[in-house]
């Protein structure tokens, strides 16, 4: 039983060495450093450019998409500045709380197109008149709502601490048909706010 000093030791530890698997390997060497890094490095640009195209479209749309439901919802982080701050919201509030005349002048725009294809001229002058009093009561309704939110906000916010340019934003959207506002009214009709 004559064994060579390699393999007695070998079995001394309790395994015996395969040839082949001292040799083999994984059959090359290991990457350096530098080359995983170059691995790992994408063009700026894709080589696929229409199909960047289309992921960067897709990805634009579902953010639009996000963005307009939340403007819609009331969602401070997703309104445009004009529509951003308290002031802004009790303001908003208000005008949806309220019927106002200007809501109706879309309507009564279209009855009076409607009245001026009729040959008579007593029909079309009618329209247009009633069209001109509708308009000037809208008016008229804007200025007062205007003068009563400024009340409303200095009583509620100090004289000093009310923003400009909140009569003229409450008199867009007073004049604004309700369904078409943006953002969507979040209070029903007369639910003022406090």
């Amino acid at each position: 039983m004559a064994r060579n000093s390699n393999s007695s030791t070998d079995n001394e530890v309790g395994y015996e060495l395969n040839q082949d698997s001292i040799s083999t390997g994984k059959g090359r060497p290991t990457p350096t450093r530098r080359e995983k890094e170059e691995a790992r490095k994408r063009p700026l640009v894709s080589n696929d450019r229409a199909e960047a195209r289309r992921q960067s479209k897709a990805a634009l749309a579902t953010e639009r998409e996000k963005q307009r439901i939340g403007m819609a919802n009331g969602v401070e982080k997703y309104m445009p500045v004009r529509d951003r701050g308290v002031q802004r919201r009790y303001v908003r509030d208000y005008i949806d709380a309220r019927t106002s005349i200007g809501e109706f002048l879309i309507p009564i725009m279209v009855v009076v197109l409607i009245l001026t294809v009729f040959p008579q001229p007593e029909v079309q002058v009618g329209a247009f008149a009633l069209l001109w009093l509708f308009f000037i009561a809208a008016v008229i309704d804007t200025v007062i709502v205007g003068f009563i939110i400024r009340k409303k906000l200095k009583a509620k916010y100090g004289e000093d601490n009310v923003e400009t340019g909140l009569r003229w934003y409450a008199a867009m959207r007073a004049l604004q048909l309700r369904l078409m506002r943006l953002p969507k009214p979040q209070v029903k009709r007369r639910q003022y706010p406090s």
